[in-house]
């Protein structure tokens, strides 16, 4: 379903609680109690707003016949008592699923009329659906690269004073992984590699970095090869990067084009949205993907999301 698609087919409000009824419960609905499919539907008014004097749209109330819990398509989703309408919602993640290089906060309050606070946090909470959990470990020719994110700085002194590192862990032909780490020490790299790489992997790929040395870990046995980009060398026979080197350039243009600056504490989720769009790309239905994956990501209090530490995206052991 494309943009068009969806501003004609889910412009009201039932229409749009109609399509995400079907994307959560497809073999139709459940208890979300007791996961009873004996259910009774009832017509909720919606309540109205003493300060406005408008009533917010009247939404179908379910009942388990079994357990008695009531519940409506966006209980327990992200969705759920959202003021924001469900069709600006909907207009919001065709945006961003199908905008190849990302959509800053400040597009997206223009193209919806909403303020850029909400945009933020509804482009956010989106994000956070992209979140690719219990993944399979790469198995391929896999290529693994290291780029710096983060403020302008002058010289090599102190190189990550402003910046953080993003290590890149690309299957040829395969999926995509971006992840922030602290630093670029070789513990802290051979983490994230063990973490997205299957130990019996075909062969990795890495430039002359010494963090890359594999001789006394568990791919010892894999096939190492090094490209020596200090020597002007880029291509040898089937030994490079670029593969992982073209995702590293994708991302940096979506952040120069589009985004132009972000915080390093959300700089995660970012990459989150890069890399699932990137592995989502041949999917004949991205929109619905993202609205199925929202209505099972949870909620996320605002709050939560501006707190100092509210992301970590890597630990050391």
């Amino acid at each position: 379903m494309n943009l068009l698609d969806v501003y004609k087919e889910l412009n009201t409000e039932a229409k749009c609680l109609a399509f995400l009824e079907h994307m959560r419960w497809p073999n139709g609905v459940k208890c979300l109690s007791c996961e009873s499919q004996r259910i009774t539907g009832i017509v909720a008014k919606g309540k109205l707003n003493k300060k406005t004097g408008k009533r917010s749209p009247d939404r179908e109330l379910y009942q388990c016949n079994e357990c008695r819990f009531q519940f409506t398509a966006t209980t327990g989703t992200v969705y759920h008592d959202t003021h924001l309408p469900l069709h600006k919602w909907f207009l919001a993640i065709a945006l961003i699923t199908e905008s190849k290089k990302g959509m800053s906060a400040n597009q997206l309050s223009r193209a919806l009329g909403v303020q850029y606070r909400t945009a933020w946090y509804l482009a956010h909470r989106i994000r956070k659906a992209m979140v690719e959990a219990d993944r399979p470990k790469l198995k391929g020719i896999v290529e693994i690269d290291e780029t710096y994110i983060g403020g302008k700085q002058r010289g090599n002194y102190r190189k990550l004073r402003n910046k953080d590192v993003v290590i890149g862990v690309r299957e040829r032909g395969g999926d995509l992984r971006l992840v922030q780490t602290p630093d670029n020490k070789a513990d802290t790299v051979y983490q994230v590699i063990a973490d997205n790489v299957a130990k019996d992997a075909q062969g990795i790929m890495t430039d002359e970095s010494h963090i890359y040395n594999f001789e006394t870990t568990q791919f010892h046995k894999v096939p190492h090869e090094r490209i020596k980009h200090r020597d002007k060398v880029y291509v040898r026979g089937n030994v490079h990067t670029n593969t992982v080197e073209s995702a590293f350039s994708l991302f940096k243009r979506g952040l120069t084009g589009a985004f132009h600056k972000v915080s390093l504490k959300h700089l995660q989720r970012y990459l989150n949205e890069f890399s699932w769009r990137f592995n989502n790309r041949k999917s004949p239905d991205l929109f619905g993907l993202a609205v199925k994956r929202l209505a099972l990501a949870g909620n996320m209090p605002y709050a939560k999301l501006v707190e100092e530490n509210a992301f970590t995206p890597f630990v050391r052991p």
